[in-house]
C-alpha cells in the first residue's frame, strides 16, 4: 500500500528533522525550510498533506496554505502555531486550513490522529463530489457547457426549479440550448423515470398539431383511420416540452389553458374528458409579451406559462464560454471522425472569439464540425474554419479583448493568458471587472490567475 505524501515546512532544522523521524514510518516525508521552497515542491509534486509552521522567514504559513488550496488537487493543510495562539488558528481555519495544532504541547500521536482525521474527511468530500458529478452526468447538466456568470445563473435556476411542479418558460434566441435545458429540468426532477416528450410546434400545421398534442378518435377527420394517442397521454407522469410555443393558434391556446387550469383535455373527435399528470415546459425565441399586445397570443395563457422564466443568453453575451464550447465540440467530432485533432491555433481561436455567432451555440457546433473534418494537422487553424467565420460576421464589443491579440502561433493556453492580462490592464487590475469583461465567473478567473502564474498582477 502506497504511503500518503507529507510536506513539512519549518525554518527550524531540528523541528523538521524531528517530525520526519516521527512520521516517516507512515508517510513519504518531504521537507522545506521556507515558503518559496515549499511552493516549488507543491508545484512539482502532488502532496496529500501539508504541515506548516505559521512563522516562516519570508511569508507566513497562512499564505502558503492559501496557495496550496488553490491547486488543482489541494492537500490537507494543518497549521502549527505557537502555544496560546488561538486567534491565529481560528483565522487559519477561515482561510482554508483543515486543522491546527499548538507546537508547544504537540504530541506525535495527537498529530497523527489529526492528520488521519483530516485525510478521512477529505476522502469523504472527494467521494461526495464524485457522486455529485455522476448525478450531474446522469441528469444531463454535463451536456450544457458554460462557465460564464450568465450560464451559472441558469444552472442554479434549473437546479431550483427542477424538483418542483412549476411550469417553466424558456426564452432565448434560436440555437441557445433551450431543448438541452428542458431535458436537464426533466432529468433533475422526480419525473425522470417517466417520459420526456418533445413537440416542435412550428413544424406542424394547426390541425395536425392539435391531433399531435391531444390525440384523435377514429373517423375524427379525413384520414383518421384509427385512434391516435396524443403527446399529452404519451407523457403521462413525465414532462411535455413544447418548443416554439409562440407559433400555436388560438384553438390550441384555449386547450392548453384548460389543461393548465384543470389538468384535463379531450381527444379530437371525442367528448370524453381525460386527465394527464404532465409537467409542461415551453420555449420560444419570440417576445410573447409583444404577441399578447398584438392580439395573437392569449394573455391568460402567457401568465400561466411563465410561472418560472429562464432566459438563455446569446453566445455573443457569454464570449468567455466560446473556448470551452469549442474544445468540447472538437473532442466530440474528432472522436466521431477518427481524427487526431486536439487544439486550436491562436488565430483560429481569435476568429471564434470575435465572430458574432448569430446562430449561437448551434452555429458554433456546425463550424467546429466542419473545421475538424477539414483540418489537416493536429490543431485547427484559421484556414480550417468555415468561410463565413473567417470573413467575420460583425464582431461584438464583448469580444474586443480577444480581437486585440496578436496573430501569432500561440497555443490556446498562451492566448488565454494574454486575454486575461489584457482584461486586467483595461480594468486597472480590478479582478471582478476583468472576469466580467471576458465572461468568466470570479471563481474561474481566480483559478486561471493561478494557472497562468498571474496572482501578483
Amino acid at each position: 500500500m502506497v504511503n500518503p505524501t507529507l510536506l513539512i515546512v519549518d525554518d527550524e532544522k531540528t523541528q523538521r528533522e524531528g517530525l520526519r523521524a516521527a512520521l516517516e514510518h507512515r508517510y513519504d516525508v518531504y521537507l522545506a525550510e521556507d515558503a518559496k521552497s515549499a511552493t516549488d515542491l507543491l508545484e512539482r509534486e502532488n502532496f496529500d498533506v501539508l504541515l506548516t509552521d505559521f512563522r516562516l522567514p519570508s511569508e507566513d504559513g497562512m499564505k502558503l496554505i492559501a496557495r496550496a488550496k488553490s491547486l488543482t488537487k489541494p492537500p490537507v493543510c494543518i497549521l502549527m502555531t505557537a502555544y496560546g495562539s488561538e486567534e491565529v488558528a481560528v483565522e487559519a481555519m477561515k482561510r482554508g486550513a483543515d486543522d491546527y495544532i499548538a507546537k508547544g504541547r504537540m504530541q506525535i500521536d495527537e498529530l497523527e490522529m489529526r492528520i488521519a482525521r483530516a485525510l478521512r474527511r477529505q476522502s469523504l468530500e472527494s467521494e461526495n463530489q464524485s457522486l455529485r458529478r455522476q448525478l450531474d452526468s446522469k441528469f444531463g447538466l454535463e451536456n450544457i457547457v458554460g462557465d460564464s456568470p450568465a450560464m451559472q445563473e441558469v444552472f442554479e435556476v434549473v437546479k431550483q426549479v427542477a424538483p418542483t411542479t412549476a411550469t417553466v418558460l424558456l426564452l432565448g434566441e434560436s440555437g441557445t440550448g433551450k431543448e438541452l435545458v428542458a431535458r436537464a429540468i426533466h432529468q433533475l426532477s422526480p419525473r425522470a423515470h417517466a417520459p420526456l416528450v418533445t413537440v416542435h410546434c412550428a413544424a406542424l400545421a394547426a390541425t395536425l398539431l392539435e391531433s399531435e398534442l391531444f390525440g384523435h378518435e377514429k373517423g375524427a377527420f379525413t384520414g383518421a383511420h384509427e385512434r391516435r394517442i396524443g403527446r399529452f397521454e404519451q407523457a403521462q407522469g413525465g414532462t411535455l416540452f413544447l418548443d416554439e410555443i409562440g407559433e400555436i393558434d388560438a384553438t390550441i391556446q384555449i386547450k392548453l389553458l384548460r389543461f393548465l387550469g384543470e389538468r384535463t383535455f379531450e381527444r379530437v373527435g371525442s367528448g370524453k374528458t381525460l386527465t394527464a399528470d404532465v409537467r409542461l415546459v415551453t420555449a420560444t425565441n419570440k417576445n410573447l409579451g409583444e404577441l399578447v399586445k398584438a392580439g395573437t397570443f392569449r394573455e391568460d395563457l402567457f401568465f400561466r406559462l411563465r410561472v418560472v422564466e429562464i432566459h438563455l443568453p446569446p453566445l455573443r453575451e457569454r464570449a468567455g464560454d466560446i473556448p470551452l464550447l469549442a474544445q468540447s465540440f472538437l473532442r466530440e467530432f474528432a472522436r466521431e471522425n477518427g481524427k487526431s485533432v486536439t487544439d486550436f491555433t491562436a488565430d483560429a481561436m481569435e476568429l471564434l472569439m470575435t465572430y458574432s455567432w448569430p446562430g449561437n451555440v448551434r452555429e458554433l457546433r456546425t463550424a467546429i464540425e466542419s473545421a475538424v473534418v477539414l483540418c489537416r494537422g493536429q490543431r485547427i487553424s484559421a484556414r480550417d474554419l468555415p468561410p463565413w467565420v473567417r470573413q467575420g460576421g460583425g464582431a461584438t464589443e464583448s469580444a474586443d479583448p480577444a480581437r486585440l491579440l496578436a496573430r501569432t502561433d500561440l497555443t490556446v493556453k498562451e492566448a488565454e493568458k494574454q486575454l486575461i492580462i489584457r482584461a486586467l490592464k483595461e480594468t486597472n487590475g480590478n479582478r471582478t471587472l476583468a472576469a466580467r469583461k471576458i465572461g468568466m465567473s470570479r471563481r474561474t478567473f481566480h483559478r486561471k490567475l493561478h494557472t497562468h502564474h498571474l496572482e501578483g498582477f
